[in-house]
């Protein structure tokens, strides 16, 4: 059986009507054709499900990008318009998830407010709106176009020479997809920014220390992540750090001489 990948979805009405847990088929897709793994959609709603039974149950978790922000009272600052809509749900199964997820060693795989989870799970601050400080640039979404025109490669990572993103993606600059609002303010202590945007907004992170994988990203790879040669490497790795838990899982345990 393929190792499982628990893909956080995000709670989204249907015609402003029906209830939904959801995730993009674009997650899915890199989940089953790129990593090798089992997609499983999470409902985030600690009512529902507990972060303890996700751990037992997945070998691995992407934490998807979405519409509504981590509640900025998660890294002690005042709520004010500019954070936009939350979801505190997600935030009550995220933020303790990647936390369980860095001290078991257990893969995760952080998309945008993914990324924004795993740094703020580990002390990072946020700014609410990147394209009004002085100097950066509009990072969100555009707001016509096609699909392909949402998710075109807009601006070049630049990555830590040695750094593990640039070992993986064999360059210390690639191109990238940028559709998001908010970004790291001041990095928690063992939050590595490895990969900045042009304007100086963080886009790639790791966990110091982690004995497992936690990559994260601000941008999202999981379009086109079949052919992408930034995308594909990123969640073939994922996939291999998966199957690692779950061997390591099933692995015979070997009795302590008495």
């Amino acid at each position: 059986m393929r190792p499982i990948i628990g893909i956080i979805g995000n709670s989204q009405l249907i015609n402003d009507t029906y209830q939904t847990h959801a995730a993009g088929k674009m997650n899915s897709t890199a989940v089953a054709q790129v990593c090798g793994c089992m997609p499983i959609i999470i409902p985030t709603d600690p009512s529902l499900v507990s972060v303890s039974e996700l751990l037992e149950m997945c070998d691995g978790f992407l934490l998807t990008g979405g519409r509504p922000n981590v509640h900025p009272r998660h890294y002690g600052h005042e709520e004010t318009p500019a954070h936009g809509e939350f979801d505190a749900e997600r935030d009550a199964i995220t933020l303790p998830l990647v936390q369980a997820c860095v001290e078991r060693g257990q893969p995760v795989f952080g998309i945008c407010r993914g990324f924004q989870e795993v740094a703020v799970a580990f002390g990072s601050t946020l700014h609410p709106e990147i394209r009004d400080l002085p100097g950066r640039q509009n990072h969100r979404m555009p707001p016509d176009g096609t699909i392909e025109e949402k998710f075109a490669l807009r601006h070049e990572v630049t990555l830590t020479q040695d750094g593990p993103f640039a070992k993986l993606l064999g360059a210390t600059s690639v191109m990238t997809n940028t559709l998001h609002g908010q970004g790291i303010m001041d990095a928690g202590d063992r939050v590595v920014i490895d990969g900045y945007a042009p304007d100086g907004t963080p886009e790639a992170i790791y966990i110091k220390d982690a004995i497992g994988f936690t990559y994260s990203v601000q941008w999202h790879p999981e379009y086109n992540a079949d052919q992408d040669p930034v995308s594909r490497p990123l969640f073939a790795a994922f996939g291999d750090a998966a199957r690692s838990w779950n061997l390591s899982k099933h692995a015979p345990k070997i009795a302590k001489p008495a």
